[in-house]
């Protein structure tokens, strides 16, 4: 009798056996169908084995091994098992979710191709374009990064590729690429988000015309992501783009890994299975013996510490490319006037600008119309009745909205709690300095940029090639717009609410405030001309934008690292978050006082902080309360946790839910 041991997306550590007939050890990795109570599931095979110590009357049969693909590779289990073993989540949970959708259905997918994969299709047979546009010239420096990837290939190397922004980081990726293609290999290139992705797919299929690509994001129709992860799998396409889940596509002859903006925070899983794509893919290009690329105006600091302690190369582009760097300057606000929170020097640089006929960028990280709507009279304030957050104005949906759970109300005509009919909006969002501009340049063509606005498909595309074609002179925008993207004409970046992140208790919010900013004004002068880079702030002598000015990355992360040795934060210490969601916020705290009293008796070398509410401690109208575990020592902290978690299951409370964050990146 054969027993196939399975991989099901359940919410429990464990692998489920069954019995199989047909199977053989060359079905493992294969999906199969299985009962599982009343229902009918999708699962994978892990193992095959001879005996079980299910007893036969429990044990159930197979009902169809799923043999039209080739199995999950070994070395694709094996960077999904590290994965589950190190974030402390379920196996069957890691490894289905690791699947397009399609694949994890009880119904074979349909042998229906889409049209990219048509297309792609077209592209792996045709022959190479008549003619193609040769690559620009490269720098010394550039020169010498890609010789040290090209050096490493076929062999593991962690690269800090360190370049101030518009360097030239991304022709050294390409010709990394080139590198790997040469030798006969698969190049996987990781970016943050999707608004990335479009304008890095357009240049890689324009270096690259007569070598199959295809990318893998969130943003793609279900049998879009299924024709494209079979063909990264295949072998068809060479290159693979794509942002944090694309981590794990089966790439049989992965030659190369390139992280761009390793820094970014999405790269982190924020909800469910919390991984890290970034330090995924450390591992995986260390499983697999090949070069990876992390490449960073403003590298995380735990990745500096690295490359300072020689762990990681680091790879230098110090200068700009055809252009001197953008100077930068602070707007000191403090007793100043200011007219829907623009100054009159904001005003003047962007009234120049125009005159030039030149771009600008307004930066605020806030969408919506004002972060507050505020009642003169008694001081009311609407808040979520969901979340412990204030709802945002969108006044031209005439809706207030979380942007946490989503939901949404109309907007007042008066005060709930006295009746006053002024109410008045409080702070910008995009929408009100959008409303702002328009006033002060009414001749100008005025483009907002945020999630609301790029939302729909493509809306995004539309709007970058309009800027391309200067059918924009005022761009109002979120990050979407502060990384990434290469706008020759826009000469003018001004920054309003930069200050707020300052006053967090988060003890990263200074370092994603240099990265922010510093992503954002590489945005000015990256045709030629120098750019000028404006920055709206209560506290010009701040240390941080100091070196924000100088654009002295090194001396801010010394700093900084140096804080952060004296605190006994990462990436001196290892951290772990037990976070507990429960429909009050005592039964949370009850639940974690209780781990934490299991978890102290386990290790007493492990720190165990007391349990407290969360930064936000209602979300969804669920209370959410944690508790901080950290060491000195990663193998320490992790043999601690394996126990831990072993108690914590064992003692599953019906009224919290749990979880575990490891390398915890938002508290």
């Amino acid at each position: 009798m054969t027993i196939i041991r399975v991989a099901l997306d359940v919410p429990v550590d464990t692998l489920f056996d069954y019995r199989a007939a047909d199977a053989t050890a060359t079905d493992i990795g294969r999906r199969v169908v299985v009962p599982f109570g009343r229902k009918i599931a999708v699962g994978v095979i892990l193992e095959t084995l001879d005996s079980t110590q299910v007893p036969a009357e429990r044990l159930r049969n197979a009902l169809r091994i799923m043999r039209d693909l080739p199995p999950l590779g070994a070395e694709d289990l094996r960077l999904l098992r590290f994965a589950a073993e190190y974030y402390h989540h379920p196996l069957g949970a890691v490894i289905m979710g690791a699947l397009p959708t399609r694949l994890r259905r009880v119904a074979a997918p349909s042998p229906r191709k889409s049209r990219a994969a048509r297309a792609l299709t077209v592209a792996a047979t045709a022959p190479p374009p008549p003619t193609v546009i040769p690559a620009p010239e490269l720098t010394a420096e550039q020169l010498d990064a890609t010789a040290a990837i090209r050096a490493r290939l076929g062999t593991f190397q962690v690269f800090l590729l360190l370049g101030v922004t518009g360097s030239g980081k991304t022709e050294v990726y390409l010709h990394a690429i080139a590198a790997a293609l040469g030798a006969g290999k698969q190049a996987l290139l990781l970016v943050p988000e999707i608004a990335l992705t479009p304008q890095l797919e357009a240049l890689v299929v324009h270096r690259f015309p007569e070598t199959p690509m295809v990318s893998l994001h969130s943003g793609l129709a279900g049998l879009e992501r299924l024709e494209h992860w079979r063909a990264a799998r295949d072998g068809r396409a060479r290159i693979v783009l794509g942002t944090r889940l694309a981590v794990f596509a089966p790439l049989p002859e992965l030659g190369l890994i390139v992280v761009d903006e390793e820094q970014d925070a999405s790269f982190k899983q924020a909800e469910g299975f919390r991984y890290s794509a970034r330090d995924l893919a450390v591992v995986r290009a260390r499983q697999r013996g090949v070069p990876i690329v992390l490449g960073s105006a403003t590298p995380a600091l735990e990745t500096y510490h690295n490359a300072a302690s020689g762990r990681y190369a680091v790879l230098a582009l110090p200068s700009r490319i055809g252009a001197p760097p953008p100077h930068i300057a602070c707007i000191d606000t403090r007793g100043e006037k200011l007219a829907d929170g623009l100054s009159e020097r904001l005003l003047t640089a962007v009234r120049g600008c125009l005159a030039r006929r030149e771009q600008a960028l307004v930066f605020v990280n806030r969408r919506g119309y004002a972060p507050v709507l505020f009642c003169r009279a008694c001081g009311w304030i609407p808040g979520c009745h969901r979340c412990a957050a204030r709802l945002v104005l969108h006044r031209q949906e005439h809706r207030l909205r979380c942007h946490h759970c989503g939901h949404a109300s109309p907007t007042p005509v008066a005060c709930p709690g006295c009746g006053n009919p002024d109410l008045a909006p409080v702070g910008q969002g995009t929408q009100r300095v959008e409303e702002a501009l328009e006033r002060c340049f009414p001749g100008a063509r005025i483009l907002r940029i945020d999630r609301d606005t790029t939302s729909r498909r493509r809306a995004w595309q539309s709007m970058r090639q309009r800027i391309q074609n200067r059918e924009v002179d005022i761009l109002v925008g979120t990050q979407i717009l502060a990384k990434g993207h290469d706008f020759p004409h826009l000469n003018l970046v001004a920054v309003l609410n930069a200050d707020s992140q300052l006053y967090s208790n988060d003890f990263r919010a200074s370092e994603r405030l240099f990265a922010l900013l510093t992503q954002v004004a590489g945005r000015a002068g990256r045709g030629g001309k120098q750019g000028e880079v404006l920055i709206q702030t209560e506290f010009p002598r701040h240390p941080l934008y100091a070196a924000l000015a100088r654009q002295d990355y090194r001396a801010f992360a010394d700093d900084a690292l140096a804080e952060r040795r004296q605190a006994g934060f990462p990436p001196f210490v290892h951290q772990a978050l037990l976070r507990a969601e429960a429909l009050r916020l005592a039964t949370g705290l009850e639940f974690l006082t209780d781990a934490a009293r299991k978890g102290r008796s386990l290790d007493a070398r492990i720190s165990i902080f007391d349990p407290v509410p969360a930064a936000m401690p209602r979300r969804a109208g669920r209370e959410r309360a944690q508790l901080l575990v950290q060491s000195e020592s990663r193998a320490r902290l992790q043999q601690f946790l394996r126990s831990w978690r072993e108690q914590l299951a064992a003692a599953r409370s019906a009224r919290a839910r749990w979880s575990l964050d490891v390398d915890p990146f938002e508290f």
